[in-house]
Formats: C-alpha cells, sequence, structure tokens
C-alpha cells in the first residue's frame, strides 16, 4: 500500500527543489524574470506556458534544479495540474513557489500509486518518491485520506476475482475498518434466504467457498442523524444463465465497483470522525452458472415482500440492490446512498467519466451538485421518470427485474431500485462506470473512484464537521 502521508508534508524549511507553476498568460511576463540561461533553454525546449508540456529542470548548479511546469489556469489549479510532475521528475523533495498546492496535491500523490499486487517488481519500488513540501498543514490529512480511499477503490476493483469473491470482498470491510470501533454483521446461509431472498437467489449458483452474504458495518454515535451507504458487490457477473458474451465478460471482474466505493465512502465518513450514525451495506455475491442458477421466469419474494419476476438473469444488481435498500430504509435514516456498475446504457448516454445520478430530492440532489463541482468530481443528475415504472410491468408478479425494451435502461434500472425505498427517505442512486479505459495523468487504465469525492463532500456539507 501506497505511504500517501510520507508523499505530502508540512512545509518546515526543508531543502526542496523549487516548482514555477506557469499558464499561457503568465508566462510571457514570468520568462522575463528569469535569467538568460534559462530563456535559452525554455526556448529550446519549445516551452511557452502552453499545458501539454510536463516539466522543464533549470539547472543550478551540482545536483541542483528548479522545476518549470504548464497548466491550463494558475489561479485555479485543478485536482490533477501537478499529476504529470512525479512521472517525470527524480525521486526528492519539491516545493510549490508562488503559490500553495491546494487540492492539486491530491494529483501529485495519486499519480505515485501503483496496482503492483501481481509484479515480481514493483514499479515505484524502483524510482524512489517524490514529496511535495506544502504550506497547508491543516489540509494534508484530510487529502492522504482522499488518495487512499482512491486508491482503495482502484485496488479492489483492478483485483482479479480469483483473489476477490465474496468472502474476500467480506474481509476487504473488515480490514479497512478495523481500528474504528465499527459494529460488522454478516448474514449468509439460511438467514440470508430467510431474510434477503433476492440476494441469496442471485448468488445461489456459486461455490460454497463463494457463498452470497449481505455485509453490514455501523458506526458512530446512535443519537447522531443516521445514513446508509450501499454497494452493489457482485464480485463477477457471467451474466447467469442469461449468459454474457466472451467481450462482455472479459471485465466484469469490476462489477464489484459499487462495493468498492461504498467501503471507501464509509472509510472517509468514519475517519473523518464525522457526526453521524453510519450503516454501510454490501451484498457480496458471485453471479455464476450451474444446476442451482436462478431461471428466468423464476418469482422471487423480496425482503420488502414484493414478488419479483426475474426477466434477464444479467439484471442481477438491482436485484442484490432491492434487498439492501429495503434493509437500510428501515432504521429512518436521514438519507441513503448507493453505487452501482449497473447499467451499460449509463454509459452509452454519458461515457465512462460522468457517472448517472439519480435523486429522489431535488434539495439532496443540488447539495451533491454543487459538492461535485467544488471538489471537480463530475456527476450528471438523470431523471426517476415514473411513466416508465411500467416498463417494470409483469403478467403474474408485482414487478420484472428488467424491461423488454432497450430504451432507457439507465433510467428502468432506478426505478426499479426505487420500489425499495420509502418516499419520504431521501434517495440517491450512482449507476458509475468504476473503469478508467485509457490513462491521464494521476489516473492511469483500470479501477477508478467516480462520484466518491462528489458524495464524501456532500455529506460533509451536509453534516458538518466533527
Amino acid at each position: 500500500m501506497t505511504d500517501f502521508a510520507s508523499l505530502l508534508i508540512p512545509d518546515r524549511g526543508q531543502k526542496a527543489a523549487p516548482i514555477h507553476l506557469v499558464d499561457k498568460s503568465s508566462f510571457t511576463d514570468w520568462v522575463k524574470t528569469r535569467p538568460a540561461e534559462d530563456r535559452a533553454l525554455l526556448e529550446a525546449h519549445r516551452f511557452d506556458g502552453k499545458t501539454g508540456y510536463a516539466a522543464v529542470l533549470l539547472p543550478r548548479g551540482d545536483k541542483h534544479f528548479e522545476v518549470v511546469s504548464a497548466v491550463a489556469n494558475v489561479d485555479e489549479l485543478s485536482p490533477w495540474c501537478l499529476a504529470k510532475l512525479p512521472d517525470v521528475l527524480p525521486a526528492g523533495h519539491y516545493r510549490l513557489v508562488e503559490r500553495a498546492p491546494g487540492k492539486a496535491a491530491l494529483g501529485w500523490l495519486l499519480a505515485q500509486h501503483r496496482f503492483d499486487d501481481f509484479r515480481s517488481t514493483p514499479e515505484e519500488a524502483e524510482r524512489g518518491p517524490r514529496v511535495l513540501v506544502s504550506s497547508e498543514a491543516a489540509q494534508i490529512d484530510s487529502l492522504v485520506r482522499l488518495a487512499e480511499a482512491t486508491s482503495l477503490v482502484r485496488d479492489l476493483v483492478n483485483t482479479p476475482a480469483l483473489q476477490l469473491g465474496p468472502a474476500e470482498l467480506e474481509q476487504a470491510v473488515r480490514d479497512r475498518l478495523a481500528g474504528l470501533n465499527a459494529d460488522i454483521r454478516i448474514t449468509s446461509g439460511n438467514d440470508l434466504r430467510d431474510h434477503y431472498p433476492l440476494i441469496a437467489a442471485v448468488g445461489a449458483a456459486s461455490a460454497a467457498d463463494r457463498a452470497p452474504r449481505l455485509v453490514e458495518a455501523e458506526w458512530g454515535n446512535p443519537d447522531h442523524p443516521r445514513i446508509a451507504i450501499v454497494g452493489k458487490g457482485v464480485c463477477f457477473d457471467t451474466g447467469g444463465l442469461d449468459i454474457k458474451g466472451g467481450s462482455g465478460m472479459r471485465l466484469m471482474k469490476k462489477d464489484m465497483g459499487g462495493a468498492a466505493h461504498a467501503l471507501a465512502l464509509a472509510w472517509l465518513v468514519a475517519s473523518a470522525r464525522l457526526p453521524v450514525r453510519l450503516h454501510l451495506l454490501i451484498p457480496a455475491v458471485e453471479n455464476s452458472v450451474s444446476g442451482s442458477a436462478i431461471r428466468p421466469g423464476d418469482i422471487v419474494k423480496s425482503r420488502l415482500g414484493l414478488q419479483v419476476e426475474i426477466d434477464n438473469t444479467d439484471a442481477e444488481g438491482r436485484l442484490i440492490l432491492a434487498d439492501a435498500l429495503a434493509k437500510a430504509a428501515e432504521s429512518e435514516p436521514e438519507f441513503i446512498v448507493d453505487f452501482a456498475t449497473l447499467t451499460g446504457a449509463a454509459r452509452v448516454a454519458l461515457g465512462p467519466d460522468l457517472p448517472a445520478l439519480f435523486v429522489s430530492d431535488d434539495d439532496l440532489a443540488m447539495e451533491i451538485d454543487r459538492a461535485s463541482k467544488d471538489v471537480e468530481d463530475p456527476l450528471w443528475r438523470m431523471p426517476l421518470w415514473d411513466a416508465y415504472d411500467e416498463m417494470l410491468k409483469s403478467d403474474i408478479a408485482d414487478l420484472a427485474n428488467a424491461s423488454n425494451s432497450p430504451m432507457a435502461g439507465a433510467v428502468v434500472a432506478a426505478m426499479f431500485m426505487k420500489r425499495f425505498v420509502p418516499a419520504h427517505v431521501p434517495w440517491a442512486h450512482l449507476d458509475t462506470f468504476a473503469w478508467r479505459e485509457a490513462a491521464k495523468p494521476g489516473r492511469p487504465k483500470g479501477g477508478e473512484a467516480l462520484g466518491l469525492r462528489a458524495l464524501f463532500a456532500a455529506i460533509q456539507g451536509r453534516f458538518g464537521t466533527a
């Protein structure tokens, strides 16, 4: 695990190589202040302050140098403005000269994290750390926690299903919440079939060592406002008897990305000691194929009592979330949020970078939208369109788990889940990709946290700090 706390440290006058940040408009004036040899070197590199150029090292005698790097706007640094630098700079200590790093320190940290669990020689171990010295000592702990939570999501999603089944996902919850005085409960076996029949049905085809379960954790003062965080934990999704093709199944190790987000968010809330009573729920299953697999046309009675006809066994995420949402609502939380890698339709509509956000309460939606913009973790609100509820109609049961229409797939999935949340409980649902198909600075190809920082900021905004 990356020691992020060692990569961002308070400024106590340590020796550190200076970093100058410039943008296209400020570069002309800034370069006039530099020595002639600097100007000649920058001209040789054709450096003109435009973004896209990582850095130029300006020699200052034996083994000493300054760094100049271009950003889009030196007055408004994004979380990723510094993310190119650790990849091109040698090991050592660095300090921004003209301004504090602010939120850009997050990209500096995450740029040095690698998922090396299955490499014989860890990549970062060969390079050595690039340490950023910050004048904003009060912000360091929160930025380190955000980096740790983001890397947790990435690492869990990147882990192959062979090494991360329901039991290992349960252990990840135990490990991450250890030392925080969280009460962890596991429901499995006959108890799961009796009380969470949809979760049990989805996982019924799995081998005994990959049996389904509901993982719950509670943390915080019971007198504080209660919130529930739910995450889809399908550790591998074959599609069940409605089996996926090979290309569709290739990335299905990431189908527990919602659970990874939920766990990371729960850990952020608890580690920041926010004044809430937290309830984490992760239905952990594998959607497998065997003689005991749930079949298209089967009808399963949910925890809420609604009878659900299984139209498509590959629409399994909404089934396990339905039982978990029903359980979460029983304790009358102030609000519920769930994360799920739920539909390809959301990706078709919004692409890989924008999680589809469905919110039952306009005030909560505005809070999340504002937080999303503040921390630059984008989301896009989609409608809970009541007219599409009829697409879930079943001829013989209370509702079906999927529609025969190819239209509005993400909305229809959200409408199914809405049936299991009381109307008076504010609820937010994030249909997130949890994956990055192409690398960007600080954001490697693979598992990705999308919407995590936005929801944490929204919770902080609503409930304050400890």
